[in-house]
């Protein structure tokens, strides 16, 4: 019998394509409520580290504006909120690229910087795209078990060969919520050969107390070959638009834009980002209502006995034994959360903090679902 047409442009591909294993992500509220027969309005989704709050209300009022206008193509170089983040980083316009998310800011990097044969180094535990954006390079990602959950820079450091061109680190880690203090980052970055890349994902920063903040955007004039990640997805609660950004050497960011899309951030994100920038008080208040979510959930997996990773992200990483079983008791209460096996984590669930309420519901559905 022959190949089919799709079966044989499918052979086309390099084999290091055919062999992704897709990033899968957490199971939205719609689907669950079809699957289950659940009301849409019953289910809490803590699943996917999303701000519970959403957008600040100027965010609000910024996208609802922006709307009037989409008939026409957003401003490619991103000029109004480039030049926000430079004043809020101390930076040059040309030391920035826009994403679609922090996530598009990983892949730029790979695909600007990784050659078949490449090494990319990151940790075990570590964002599921830092492999898969890898592996679509077909480049060779060199993962170094982890240290307590977290990443060993030291061992990170001796992973890296002649053909190392990247390495990821993220500080705070999703899933594990592990942070490592600047100084040791900076010590790391010290040690590295100029010609590697070390890419800085701080998706979580915002979440930090004030002083465990780092000041990794004023490391780029001493060290080039540093790229910092961050994004409007978390604490700014713009998940749904898809808008981030990378700070780095205006050298490096020229070769990101080159293969950037040229609208990859449309105009209604840039507005709404550009308007949660400078709400910094709804961040504040993100953050101190993230501090006391996790002071509740961490007060209810101690009484229940139930391990857990201390986070410093708007997330928790909890033990639980038996996690698809526990994920899927958990979906029939009407709570999504996230199994994390693809991490290596085959006994531990990711939890989201959601607002006072959803908080205690998961812990009166987990109870039930361990049977405590």
């Amino acid at each position: 019998m022959n190949a089919s047409p799709a079966s044989s442009a499918a052979a086309l591909a390099p084999e290091y394509v055919r062999s992704i294993a897709p990033y899968v992500p957490g199971k939205p509220i719609e689907e669950l409520a079809r699957e289950y027969g659940l009301a849409e309005a019953s289910i809490i989704k803590l699943a996917s580290n999303e701000n519970p709050r959403g957008p600040s209300p100027k965010a609000r009022a910024a996208i609802a504006e922006a709307a009037a206008e989409v008939t026409r193509y957003p401003d490619g170089n991103g000029f109004a909120l480039k030049e926000a983040l430079a004043a809020r980083f101390r930076v040059r316009k040309d030391q920035l690229v826009l994403g679609n998310g922090s996530n598009d800011v990983l892949e730029l990097a790979t695909q600007a910087l990784l050659r078949p044969a490449d090494h990319a180094v990151y940790a075990q535990h570590a964002f599921a795209v830092y492999p898969l954006a890898t592996q679509a390079r077909g480049a060779t990602g060199i993962e170094v078990p982890a240290k307590h959950f977290a990443h060993d820079l030291a061992a990170m450091a001796r992973a890296i060969t002649a053909r190392t061109r990247i390495v990821f680190i993220a500080n705070p880690n999703n899933p594990t919520g592990t942070w490592i203090p600047p100084a040791e980052v900076k010590a790391f970055l010290a040690e590295l050969p100029r010609e590697v890349v070390v890419v800085l994902d701080e998706a979580y920063d915002e979440y930090l107390e004030p002083a465990q903040r780092s000041p990794s955007a004023s490391w780029i004039a001493e060290h080039p070959n540093l790229i910092v990640s961050r994004t409007f997805s978390k604490a700014y609660g713009l998940a749904g638009l898809r808008v981030g950004f990378g700070i780095m050497d205006a050298v490096l960011a020229d070769l990101l834009n080159r293969v950037r899309q040229p609208f990859n951030v449309n105009s209604v994100a840039q507005a709404a980002a550009l308007a949660a920038l400078a709400d910094s008080d709804y961040v504040a208040e993100s953050a101190a209502l993230n501090r006391g979510g996790l002071s509740t959930l961490m007060g209810g997996l101690d009484a229940m006995r139930v391990g857990y990773i201390p986070s410093n992200g708007n997330f928790i990483l909890i033990h639980v034994g038996a996690a698809a079983a526990v994920y899927e008791k958990l979906l029939r209460q009407g709570i999504i959360v996230r199994p994390v096996a693809n991490y290596g984590l085959p006994e531990h669930l990711r939890v989201t903090v959601g607002l006072p309420e959803e908080n205690a519901r998961f812990l009166e559905a987990l109870k039930a679902a361990l049977g405590r």
